[in-house]
């Protein structure tokens, strides 16, 4: 075994080839049956170039991990929790439960319980990848990474100086360049926007506009829905529930799955009476199938997978893990047995824009400051959280770990993103070469359903 993958060699490809389309069979395999025709979607922007295939591939990313060792776990250190897809565009805004506007990691989907160094290593790759595309020198790409390990590792640090972890936030006053120019223009945005982008008013009442995207539903979709969404209210804490919203459902639609890992996933967006009747300040759900994390595929402890009942509970017991104060509408629910997650659409979450940075000097302030936010999810998520997930404190666990190590795990998670990311972009040829002749069971790149 080796400490981490390298990049297959010309011989190997097409072993790695039907590696690769036997992986994304085997982990989306049910959801690609139930919509083939989101998962085509999905897979022609993964398509698009090596990074956005990374973005749509988790599961390859801990297949190949599966026989890795890892000198960076020991035992309080591998079994923590983890965000699971910590990707470069994995990162913004949102308004937390204090009424705050923070940068922060967002979307965990994927979050799990495993081994710290996973979140690294898969960070550093992305990065890798983005910068590739940015055409920067594997000097540069390794300078800014050495940026983002050091302020993680700072970051960890000063936690074992405090008690006050979960206070810790990127906000206006902590951040610097784009993040907070991010976060000034997030402060910006209003609710009524949002309303007026996805709702009408008619005979005074707002409700759900007539959308390509909306789907109407039938009476007992609609009772089903309903009956979870009143399920839900009972998973949001007391303490944190919204008391001046009422929570009585306006209106509900059907929707499709969100962003590239969501490709075939039900949804639903609700819309709920606001704060008060004015019609400006209803509130907007979103219902959204939860599915199998990424990293619970070479987790098999039977006690991680026994801490919860589904996956929407396993997600929102995630983020509120990793975000000291998560939005006040997170919660869980049940539809046809099956678990979902429950969160706000907010016109307060902005994701951070890669695009318009493009020089190494701005791009490295930018990563120290992803530096610092990955080491609050760890260091947050541990036994101060309310989820009995995990006993450890974690920012002591990785001190202890690191010991006198810390240039040894630098020079380690780089050499893993140089190598991993020359593998991801071999993938990402095969990946299309597979795709383009037909060699995933029931998608065809043309658009017309196989029969197998």
């Amino acid at each position: 075994m080796t400490d981490h993958p390298t990049p297959s060699q010309p011989e190997d490809e097409g072993a790695r080839r039907a590696r690769i389309v036997e992986v994304l069979v085997d982990a989306f395999s049910d959801l690609m049956t139930a919509d083939a025709d989101a998962f085509r979607v999905k897979f022609r922007k993964m398509a698009a170039d090596p990074f956005a295939f990374y973005r749509g591939s988790a599961c390859l990313f801990y297949a190949d991990l599966v026989d890795a060792e890892d000198r960076w776990a020991d035992e309080r250190t591998s079994r923590t929790w983890i965000h699971g897809d910590l990707h470069a565009a994995n990162f913004g805004t949102y308004m937390d439960a204090t009424g705050r506007i923070v940068f922060d990691v967002n979307d965990f989907d994927e979050s799990y319980l495993g081994h710290l160094s996973w979140d690294l290593r898969r960070f550093c790759a992305s990065f890798a990848l983005l910068a590739w595309r940015k055409a920067l020198s594997d000097d540069v790409i390794a300078s800014v990474l050495r940026v983002y390990l050091e302020a993680y590792l700072d970051q960890v640090a000063e936690f074992t100086r405090t008690d006050a972890d979960r206070n810790f936030a990127l906000d206006r006053g902590s951040t610097s360049g784009a993040v907070r120019e991010l976060v000034m223009e997030t402060a910006e945005q209003t609710r009524i926007s949002l309303l007026e982008r996805l709702t009408v008013v008619e005979d005074h009442e707002r409700r759900f506009a007539d959308m390509p995207r909306h789907r109407r539903l039938d009476d007992d979709e609609r009772t089903e829905v309903l009956a979870a969404v009143e399920a839900y209210r009972e998973t949001v804490p007391r303490g944190v529930r919204r008391r001046e919203v009422a929570y009585d459902v306006k209106d509900v639609v059907g929707t499709g799955g969100f962003g590239i890992g969501s490709a075939g996933l039900p949804a639903y967006t609700v819309l709920l009476e606001g704060y008060d009747q004015a019609l400006e300040n209803d509130v907007v759900l979103s219902l959204k199938q939860a599915g199998t994390a990424a990293p619970s595929r070479i987790v098999t402890d039977p006690e991680v997978r026994a801490l919860f009942q589904h996956e929407g509970e396993r997600t929102v017991s995630a983020q509120r893990a990793m975000q000291a104060h998560a939005s006040p509408f997170l919660g869980h629910t049940v539809i046809r047995g099956v678990g979902f997650l429950v969160s706000e659409l907010s016109p307060y979450e902005n994701d951070l824009d890669w695009e318009e940075l493009t020089e190494p000097e701005e791009i490295t302030e930018v990563v120290g400051q992803l530096g610092r936010a990955t080491a609050k999810i760890h260091c947050i998520g541990d036994a101060d959280a309310e989820h009995e997930a995990v006993d450890v404190q974690v920012e002591e666990a990785v001190t202890a770990m690191v010991g006198d190590r810390r240039e040894e795990l630098v020079t380690d998670m780089i050499a893993f993103a140089h190598a991993y990311a020359a593998r991801v972009r071999t993938d990402h040829r095969l990946f299309v070469d597979a795709f383009r002749a037909g060699e995933i069971p029931g998608i065809s790149s043309s658009g017309e359903h196989q029969v197998t």
